[in-house]
């Protein structure tokens, strides 16, 4: 059975259902009824977003898993000690795999360019890992995911080595994005969220108890936590590749009356095109000791975490790049 993809009445193509892990729909698009069936009957996700990434909806089939193992989360959840412990290594792994972003810049660069701040920034991040090897509180820990943050975005714009008149980053902006990287950033975190409340709902997790992130209606903590992970390794790794090798152009943007910069279609597009591509790559996966597509580790992740919350796992492994 196949999704039929139609554009103004012609067909553009059709995809066998089970290659499918989620459909995200951006703008006006119209799903089918016994599309939605198909895709809640294969525990395919489908989820529309704004012309310009904002979340509008999301259609799930049934809950994955038994009961016991939401139970179990929701227990963990309320218990300060473990989220903490938990909340520790999704954070020890998001700095370290941000840090490797900045050696992988440093090893590229080192040769016709200037690293200095690159390298003290790297010293600086593995300062603030060591500083998490031992249980901290919750607003410890929330301190020193916001030092070594600002550490990493403070150097980024170092990372940026074409079209650097245009593609400038003086900060993190949110909500709208102030600036062409910010724009690239946060579109491609919303299709990291899509992939990680996906991943978790499949292996039977309630990706809206977080542990890191704390509980609010309507967002999804734990799936937050899940692609802390994963920020430096899939997407701001592919956000500099489009900028340097200059698939991405700043024509390609615009700028709306609040001052919020937005992609425009063709845009979007390449940057869709270029996720997809880099989720089909394989990796080896450290704790699994196997080979696997980029686009599996959310779930790999997902699945490990519930084995940890079953307790088939004394520790929950987080995923650490190499």
């Amino acid at each position: 059975m196949t999704i039929t993809i139609r554009i103004e009445h012609e067909i553009r193509m059709r995809l066998p259902i089970h290659t499918l892990n989620g459909i995200v729909c951006f703008g006006g698009v119209a799903v089918s009824p016994d599309a939605m069936e198909l895709c809640a009957n294969n525990n395919v996700t489908i989820s529309f977003l704004g012309e310009f990434g904002h979340f509008k909806a999301r259609v799930v089939g049934k809950t994955q898993g038994n009961v016991l193992l939401r139970r179990e989360q929701y227990r963990r959840a309320d218990d300060q000690k473990q989220v903490s412990e938990i909340a520790r290594l999704f954070i020890i792994a998001k700095i370290a795999n941000t840090r490797n972003v900045v050696l992988r810049a440093i090893r590229e660069k080192s040769e016709n360019g200037n690293t200095r701040e690159m390298e003290i920034a790297t010293r600086k991040m593995f300062n603030v890992i060591k500083q998490l090897k031992d249980p901290l509180d919750s607003e410890t820990l929330l301190g020193k995911e916001g030092e070594a943050a600002k550490i990493y975005f403070g150097i980024f714009n170092e990372l940026i080595c074409s079209q650097k008149e245009h593609f400038i980053f003086k900060g993190r902006s949110r909500r709208p994005p102030l600036d062409l990287v910010n724009s690239m950033l946060s579109f491609v975190y919303t299709l990291l969220v899509h992939d990680a409340t996906s991943a978790l709902e499949t292996v039977g997790l309630d990706p809206y108890v977080g542990f890191f992130h704390k509980e609010r209606p309507g967002r999804p903590g734990l799936a937050l936590d899940i692609m802390e992970e994963f920020r430096g390794y899939i997407a701001d790794r592919l956000v500099l590749t489009l900028i340097n090798t200059q698939q991405v152009k700043p024509e390609g943007f615009t700028v709306t009356e609040s001052g919020g910069i937005l992609m425009d279609d063709q845009t979007r597009k390449t940057v869709i095109t270029a996720y997809q591509k880099r989720k089909q790559e394989e990796v080896r996966h450290p704790f699994l000791q196997e080979n696997i597509p980029v686009g599996m580790l959310i779930f790999s992740q997902a699945m490990l975490l519930a084995r940890h919350l079953r307790g088939d796992l004394e520790k929950y492994p987080a995923f650490f790049c190499k």
